[in-house]
Order: structure tokens, then C-alpha cells, then sequence
């Protein structure tokens, strides 16, 4: 072959290989963001309140905002055992919040340029991070946030609150925590939430036991504290430092029980009267072990990968953490 056309194959071959290139497809992102069911509930709601019958009111949140819904709102009704039912109820019985929390719920649209950078930070702590969906739901006020396979559900009623919102007409028990929990502004914290939620649909295993479940729920904070440079705003997170001593032999009496007590999910009746400090806990067990850790991103995937439903490889993560001396 001349050499005039050698060096022409080549730039020809060159440029196919770059257009090839240029033409490849993206990688799937691994963060998808839907907020549609949001809209569709206002106007469930507005076509609810347009009737005093509650069988009408039913039937009509029913046809507007359930049965049209994503994968989403089935999978958040069905990880907290929500019905039509229990959005007339909620409706019926706090107006003042729906009217006051209406306009927050819009903050969901566009988020996901707010959630990027967290997203970039857990994929290079961890590389084989799975793609999820991240799905802003209107629920009945028992859930900010929680996860079912694949998907992020993100109760947006709640999460996008401040202590803005009217939380008057709801019962005593309800109004204490929920004017804790707003006026710690959770929207401010919307992606440290996210990254919460996401760290949940990497991890594995049924929790038998008070300890799996804390550290199921300590690794999700550590993990967002790693990819927002923050923990949520909630009392837990400074109570649990200052009092470290006292919460870790509290802890230790009943971190093999299969009942979760005062220590998880909104639970203050405890000696403390702080709720959530099985929080602090996993996430104290998840600090020290990371600190021990020669190499840290090992250290990440080690604690994600954790099986929780391996009682001794839950011990041994433990003891590395050096958490129990």
C-alpha cells in the first residue's frame, strides 16, 4: 500500500473510531428522579374536598391518584399500608396541614441537579453502586422516607416541610414530634435524605436484631454524611456525642432483643427521651470502624455490603469497630 493512502486509511480509521465514540450511548444514569403522583394528588384532592361524602371522597382519590399512580406509590402504600381510605382520613382531619404543606410539596420539581453532586461523591466511594429510582410520594404523614427494592419513596408531605407547616390539628403525640421534626427544616436536608434512602437499596439481609437494625440504619447516615458532608438536623445527632458513655451501655442491654423499643423509629420512651438513637448508635459503629480502616473505600463497601442477616459477620463488624472497647 502507498504510503499517501497508508496514512489516509489511518486518519479515515481515526475518525469512524471517534465517531463511534461520540455516537456511543451514555451509561444509565444511576439516580432516576419521578414526581408526577404529586400533582396527581392535588388533584385528587381538590376533586375530594369538592365533596363532603367520604365514599365519594374515597372513590375519588381512588380514580385520580392511586390508580393512575407509578410504581412508586404502590410500592410507598404498600411498604406503609396506605388505602384510599387513609388519605380521606388524613384529609378530613387536618386541613390546616394540607393547605400549609401544598405549597412545599411543589419544591420537588427539578431536584435532581441538587442531588448530583451527593450522587457523584457515593459513586466514587462506591463504584458498583446500583441504579434506583427516586419516587416523591404524597403519603398520609407516617413516613419521610423509606425504600422497597429498587426504589427511593420519599414521602414529600413531610419531607419538604419547614416549621412553616400547621401541624395544630393533629393529635398531642403526632403534634410533639412533628413540630420537632419540621422545625429541624427537613427540606434543607432533602439530599442527605436521598443518599439515606439510596444507601438502603444497596444493602442486604433481614434484621433479626436490635444491633442489625441500628447499623442497618447507622451505615445509611454514614454513607450520606460521606456524600453531603452532613447528617440531617435532627436531635439524635448531637444528643447521641454527648452522651456516649450512658447511650452505649443502655444499648448493649438490649442489642440482641428482636423487639426495637424506644430505641428506633420515633420511639422517645426511653431513659434519654431522645427518639432514634439506635441511629447514633449504628452510626458511631460505622465511625469507628471507618477510622480503624487502613483502606477507606474498602471500608465503605465492606459496611454496604454488609449481610445483616449474618449474625457473626455483624459481630465481627462490630468488633473491628472497636464500638464495645
Amino acid at each position: 500500500m502507498p504510503a499517501k493512502t497508508s496514512v489516509l486509511a489511518l486518519a479515515l480509521a481515526a475518525a469512524l473510531a471517534a465517531g463511534r465514540a461520540l455516537a456511543a450511548p451514555a451509561p444509565p444514569a444511576a439516580l432516576t428522579v419521578v414526581a408526577d403522583d404529586v400533582d396527581r394528588f392535588w388533584t385528587a384532592y381538590d376533586a375530594a374536598r369538592a365533596t363532603q361524602d367520604p365514599a365519594e371522597q374515597r372513590e375519588r382519590f381512588q380514580r385520580l391518584y392511586i390508580d393512575p399512580g407509578t410504581p412508586g406509590l404502590r410500592a410507598f402504600m404498600q411498604a406503609k399500608g396506605y388505602t384510599a381510605q387513609s388519605y380521606v382520613d388524613a384529609v378530613r382531619a387536618y386541613p390546616r396541614f394540607w393547605e400549609t404543606a401544598r405549597p412545599r410539596t411543589a419544591r420537588v420539581k427539578g431536584l435532581l441537579p441538587r442531588l448530583q453532586p451527593g450522587l457523584d461523591r457515593f459513586r466514587a466511594l462506591y463504584p458498583a453502586l446500583r441504579p434506583a429510582t427516586v419516587y416523591f410520594e404524597i403519603g398520609a404523614l407516617k413516613s419521610s422516607g423509606t425504600t422497597l427494592d429498587d426504589k427511593v419513596l420519599i414521602g414529600a408531605e413531610m419531607a419538604t416541610g419547614d416549621d412553616g407547616v400547621d401541624v395544630s390539628e393533629t393529635p398531642e403525640r403526632l403534634r410533639v414530634a412533628l413540630t420537632r421534626y419540621f422545625a429541624a427544616r427537613p427540606f434543607d436536608d432533602i439530599d442527605v435524605l436521598v443518599m439515606h434512602e439510596l444507601t438502603h437499596t444497596q444493602e442486604r439481609g433481614e434484621r433479626r436484631t436490635l444491633l442489625a437494625q441500628a447499623l442497618y440504619e447507622g451505615v445509611a447516615d454514614f454513607v450520606a454524611e460521606r456524600t453531603t458532608g452532613r447528617l440531617p438536623a435532627l436531635p439524635y445527632v448531637a444528643y447521641g456525642p454527648a452522651h456516649a458513655d450512658a447511650i452505649r451501655t443502655a444499648f448493649a442491654r438490649d442489642m440482641m432483643a428482636s423487639d426495637y423499643g424506644a430505641w428506633l423509629y420515633s420511639n422517645a420512651d426511653n431513659p434519654f427521651g431522645v427518639r432514634d438513637l439506635g441511629y447514633y448508635v449504628g452510626y458511631a459503629i460505622c465511625e469507628g470502624y471507618y477510622r480503624r480502616a487502613k483502606d477507606k473505600q474498602e471500608a465503605v463497601r465492606a459496611m454496604i455490603e454488609l449481610d445483616f442477616s449474618d449474625q457473626d459477620a455483624v459481630r465481627r463488624f462490630v468488633d473491628a469497630s472497636g464500638y464495645f472497647g
